[in-house]
């Protein structure tokens, strides 16, 4: 059997659930990875055939989309070769995570696909969703359509809906509290951060950033660049974690029992959706019409977060159902 994995390379997300559903694809025959988009700060280890451009969204400093950037990176052109580029019809089986190209070439040349990602669960209903312009429903409904879906959540909102994939290493890793709080926010300049944070002088936080390419000190304050084997450490050992809306580090944050405290990114529809299902499992949440942090933040330190919840390591169990449900 010929399988193609398409996954989406914005955001370190989708890497990150690769990294785990990698290894158990290759078990069922000859696995071809897929790479698309250039905002990832982590890597899958095994070698990828296809590296493609796509459509990345670049994050800005002030909570947000960079537009113009985005708009720079986008190339149509490139988009319409690289969608003629792949032989999708020798492949028995097909899974895209949320992947623009490889779902756009199945869906010019009729070729079925398997949407496997947290995206996907969007198709259902039952997912909690904010009230939204209708065009922010059209993105995720078409970024990367695909024929059938199999989607990830913080609950199973659908019969096709699955609990989120927990990294090994997050799932092994030895758990304590030694009062820091972390700090990940991909789309906030640690400029803007870090007076906000040595406002609350008592804490002691662990900052991550995409803006920073050295490590410093400022106060109560440490900044580090972006650096997996760091941040796992500093999330083991953390009293809560501060991030923004995406979907693994929250699930992550929850699987290891820490307080969570989300700040979704302005006009990212994705993240608005997570965050408005956290915030109706009782987590709190810093929208973009809340001008003024410090008092929410401060509220979320001194304030004890009680929730519980279950993620099973269901990962391999769903991988066989998708294999045997849809590869031909």
């Amino acid at each position: 059997m010929k399988i193609l994995y398409a996954i989406q390379g914005t955001g370190n997300g989708h890497i990150s659930r690769a990294r785990e559903i990698v290894p158990l694809l290759q078990k069922y025959g000859e696995l071809d990875l897929l790479i698309s988009g250039t905002q990832a700060d982590v890597q899958l280890v095994q070698n990828v055939k296809y590296q493609l451009h796509g459509f990345s969204f670049v994050f800005g400093k002030k909570g947000g989309v960079n537009h113009y950037e985005t708009w720079k990176s986008m190339n149509l052109p490139r988009f319409v070769k690289d969608m003629r580029k792949v032989p999708l019809k020798e492949y028995n089986l097909i899974l895209n995570d949320f992947e623009p190209v490889t779902a756009w070439a199945c869906r010019m040349q009729g070729v079925e696909s398997v949407g496997l990602s947290h995206q996907a669960s969007f198709q259902s209903k039952k997912v909690p969703k904010p009230k939204s312009i209708d065009w922010a429903q059209l993105v995720m409904k078409y970024y990367a359509p695909a024929t059938n879906y199999v989607g990830f959540h913080f609950e199973r909102y659908d019969d096709f809906i699955f609990t989120p994939v927990i990294r090994a290493e997050i799932r092994n890793m030895k758990i304590s509290n030694l009062g820091h709080y972390t700090v990940y926010l991909p789309a906030i300049d640690d400029k803007y951060l870090v007076p906000i944070l040595k406002q609350i002088p008592l804490i002691k936080w662990q900052v991550f950033s995409k803006h920073t390419k050295l490590s410093y000190i400022d106060g109560n304050v440490e900044v580090s660049p972006i650096n997996n084997e760091l941040f796992n450490k500093s999330l083991a050992s953390c009293e809560g974690l501060f991030t923004g809306g995406g979907f693994e580090g929250p699930a992550e944050a929850l699987f290891l029992g820490k307080k969570l405290l989300v700040a979704p990114m302005k006009f990212q529809y994705e993240q608005q959706c997570n965050a408005f299902a956290l915030k109706k499992l009782g987590l709190p949440v810093i929208w973009a019409s809340n001008k003024n942090w410090l008092p929410i933040i401060k509220g979320w330190v001194e304030q004890a977060q009680e929730h519980q919840f279950h993620f099973p390591d269901e990962t391999a169990a769903v991988i066989d159902k998708v294999v045997k449900d849809f590869a031909r």
